[in-house]
């Protein structure tokens, strides 16, 4: 049986313990295991890595009696994070941002790098902790790009662990064709979200900035998640768009997929 692994790269912040509190309650919903990561620079870091780590993986098992293991890897995080996620065949990603100005101090200009590099699904998450429900409201915009439809069945597949209810929010435009490609993908969502039984509603945005009416109503609505692919190419979104949305203001963590290589048939969750 295959242990469903929950990769949780750390730099001993209080985010990255954030971070593990965020992957504690999904590896205890599914009976899964942490592997924390530590990426130093050169060969002499690693058996001090290697202390905090050890030090980490008690504390983490002692709290909450969930498997853990760790690695270090000598590297750079744009390689070795997805790198060592398809190692170990890991389920999900779950990362520590500082928001805006924190992610651009640790990943540099390049930030969407770390996520476009990998094929495993992210939640990114800032200080924010995990609900004691978990996410039980999940924001997921819907798009006009065939791309879009990559992270229905993720997002569906961690609303069914949670008892989620999923909220569509979908573009606003003039353009014939593009309403045409958008009403055809939310009327997917739909039927996808009536067949595994998951609550969901409708919503349209009313102006242009999509990115701004996303926030307002994950916000209004006290959303837990926000669901977004992370794709340029015909996205609705600019790299500046979707990283105001992964280090948001009010922290709301996000669920990034990179539709490259995901099926859509595939879920992140489960066996």
């Amino acid at each position: 049986m295959n242990t469903n692994k929950i990769l949780v790269p750390t730099d001993f912040t209080k985010v990255a313990e954030c971070a593990v509190d965020h992957a504690t309650k999904l590896a205890s919903l599914l009976n899964g295991q942490i592997v924390l990561l530590h990426v130093v620079g050169k060969e002499g870091e690693i058996n001090d890595a290697k202390l905090k780590l050890e030090g980490l993986t008690k504390n983490i098992f002692d709290k909450y009696n969930v498997k853990v293991e760790y690695i270090v890897r000598v590297g750079n995080i744009f390689d070795d994070i997805g790198a060592v996620a398809e190692e170990i065949s890991a389920k999900l990603i779950i990362m520590g941002t500082h928001g805006a100005k924190g992610m651009q101090k640790i990943l540099g200009s390049y930030a969407l790098k770390v996520i476009t590099n990998s094929e495993v699904p992210f939640v990114v998450v800032q200080q924010r902790p995990i609900a004691s429900h978990g996410y039980k409201k999940i924001i997921l915009p819907i798009e006009a790009t065939r791309e879009t439809k990559h992270k229905i069945k993720q997002t569906i597949s961690v609303a069914k662990y949670f008892n989620s209810e999923i909220i569509l929010i979908g573009p606003k435009s003039s353009d014939e064709t593009f309403v045409k490609n958008l009403r055809n993908n939310m009327a997917f969502t739909e039927a996808n979200l009536r067949d595994e039984g998951i609550v969901y509603k409708v919503n349209y945005a009313q102006g242009k900035d999509f990115t701004r009416e996303i926030m307002d109503l994950a916000i209004a609505e006290n959303a837990d998640l926000i669901a977004i692919v992370n794709e340029q190419k015909g996205s609705f979104f600019s790299p500046t768009e979707e990283q105001d949305i992964i280090a948001n203001e009010a922290q709301i963590p996000v669920l990034c997929v990179n539709p490259a290589n995901v099926t859509i048939a595939g879920g992140i969750l489960g066996s």
